[in-house]
């Protein structure tokens, strides 16, 4: 497998997560942006190739069977340890905004069962991810 490939499959997760509610809002984008600015995978990884990437995945993704593509370019590209990683990046840009839609739920269960995660895992990375993007309460309590 290749090292960009990898890349752009990952940066293909995060931006369909991104558009699935029709929405692409400037708190996903800019997620997407820190995301690849500081995790170790995506060490190789310019701004340019980012937004190269991303509209890669646009366009794809405004073909009529655009999404079963995307999912199926995923599954391939990524090796067995990334597939983990992937399901945990769409539910960090699913977060962000602090809405989880009826859109992004359903591209979150397509991910899972297209990538065969475990149930168990599943339930850790949402889990984690909840807990990080906890509200502080607002005092009137």
């Amino acid at each position: 497998m290749d090292q960009s490939e990898i890349i752009e499959a990952l940066v293909f997760v995060m931006v369909t997560m991104a558009a699935a509610d029709q929405d692409l809002s400037e708190f996903e984008l800019s997620r997407i942006g820190t995301i690849c600015d500081t995790l170790p995978a995506f060490s190789t990884l310019d701004r340019d190739h980012l937004v190269a990437h991303a509209n890669a995945c646009s366009s794809i993704l405004n073909k009529e069977d655009g999404l079963d593509q995307i999912i199926a370019f995923v599954r391939q590209s990524l090796p067995e340890p990334l597939l983990e990683t992937a399901y945990a990046l769409a539910v960090e840009v699913a977060a962000v905004d602090l809405t989880v839609r009826q859109e992004e739920l359903r591209f979150l269960q397509l991910l899972r069962d297209n990538l065969g995660i475990d149930p168990l895992v599943v339930a850790a990375i949402e889990r984690a991810v909840r807990v990080r993007y906890r509200l502080l309460p607002n005092g009137d309590a």
